[in-house]
């Protein structure tokens, strides 16, 4: 299928759903999951629906997770490895993923549906913190016994350099949910309260984001103008979308992502 040239109504279409997205993606995680759908209603090549969605997700995550930086939610040094380790994840997945057909990368959509349904459905995944567990917890990591002082430490690197790797691979073969797989790493699995697990989920999610855009724009698959045309409406939903995250936290992650899914398996069940 070739190139389309974006028309008037293709951008009406496009733009508001961007929006949606951004503002979905900077408190969810799961914009990915409305974003890929609208390119996709324009007609475009598969390849170049993931490679148009990478450029205007690229754009809103940079301001998302900047704001997040300002705001001293994300841990700089724990970010480091996971950066290293989502450029080599997103960098194969994005190879890979050039490698595949139309057809096997919109089946990839319908095996993503389940798998993000059953995490989110997961009652204690986001699970908002109670403060004064918070509380205990920094005193314990503040002031760790000498038996395990390195234990947690190295525990929660390693998770997040193999969620960055593993995911960061997802990301760039495909990329919906990206975000979502991230926050339940960091919540389930290194145990980080759910704002804190969203800032340090958007910092590896921009980093798989810019590599696999990267890779995509030296093969010529993104269509530059609407994709920066999205990137600006989601750039829009994704400052005032992280604000809310902000001041609200876990209260509105998990409806949130629930919307999303289900708007994806309408679209599922309705024929991609």
């Amino acid at each position: 299928m070739a190139s389309i040239h974006p028309t008037p109504e293709v951008f009406s279409i496009v733009c508001p759903l961007l929006f949606l997205a951004g503002f979905v993606d900077s408190i969810a995680g799961g914009g990915g999951l409305i974003s890929l759908p609208a390119y996709m209603l324009t007609g475009m090549p598969m390849h170049q629906v993931l490679a148009t969605n990478k450029l205007s997700s690229t754009c809103g995550t940079s301001v998302t997770t900047l704001r997040f930086i300002l705001n001293g939610l994300v841990d700089l040094k724990l970010a480091l490895p996971s950066v290293i380790a989502g450029i080599a994840g997103a960098s194969i997945g994005s190879h890979i993923s050039l490698m595949l057909s139309d057809i096997v990368i919109r089946r990839i959509l319908i095996v993503v549906l389940p798998v993000a349904a059953f995490f989110v459905l997961n009652k204690k995944i986001f699970q908002q913190e109670d403060p004064a567990a918070a509380a205990r917890q920094d005193e314990t990591q503040q002031a760790p016994s000498k038996k395990d002082d390195w234990h947690p430490a190295r525990r929660t690197y390693v998770i997040a350099a193999l969620a960055a790797l593993i995911i960061g691979m997802y990301d760039g073969l495909y990329g919906p949910g990206t975000g979502a797989f991230l926050i339940i790493a960091f919540t389930a699995l290194a145990k980080k309260d759910v704002k804190r697990a969203n800032a340090q989920a958007k910092v590896i999610n921009l980093t798989s984001n810019v590599t696999a855009l990267t890779v995509f724009l030296l093969n010529g698959q993104a269509a530059v103008l609407l994709g920066l045309a999205g990137a600006a409406a989601n750039i829009a939903g994704n400052y005032l979308g992280s604000g809310l995250v902000m001041r609200r936290g876990a209260r509105i992650v998990k409806p949130v992502l629930l919307v999303v899914l289900a708007l994806l398996f309408v679209k599922v069940l309705t024929g991609s």
